[in-house]
């Protein structure tokens, strides 16, 4: 069983930066891959990026390419969303989820967190 525990949403101006952290616990994550979602009101949820546990490669939707980048601590089982020059448009609860494999583009993963809200305001 995984856990993934979400943390680091709240409110921030247009322009400005967050950083999310999507904590993991429960078992080894050498085998798995982390991916960050979101999901607007009325919307549905989105794939924003990921990346494997072990690998270097990071993967990103084109909508956040050169604003959003991800990075893992391992020794804290740590993954992070680091989101910069933030729009309204970002405004959405965001999720972290986990799959054995590689990373996928489709809410086709094992395991989600509860989710963290982000709101940017205009």
């Amino acid at each position: 069983q995984v856990q993934l525990v979400e943390s680091g949403g709240g409110l921030v101006q247009a322009g400005g930066s967050l950083r999310l952290s999507c904590a993991a616990s429960g078992r080894t994550f050498s085998s798995y891959a982390l991916g960050w979602f979101r999901q607007a009101p009325g919307k549905k949820r989105e794939f924003v990026g990921g990346m494997t546990w072990n690998g270097p490669t990071t993967y990103y939707a084109d909508f956040v390419k050169g604003r959003f980048t991800i990075s893992r601590d391992n020794a804290e089982k740590t993954v992070y969303l680091q989101m910069n020059s933030l729009k309204p448009d970002d405004t959405a609860v965001y999720y972290c989820a986990a799959r054995l494999g590689v990373v996928a583009d489709t809410n086709d993963y094992d395991y989600w967190g509860r989710g963290t809200q982000v709101t940017v305001s205009s």
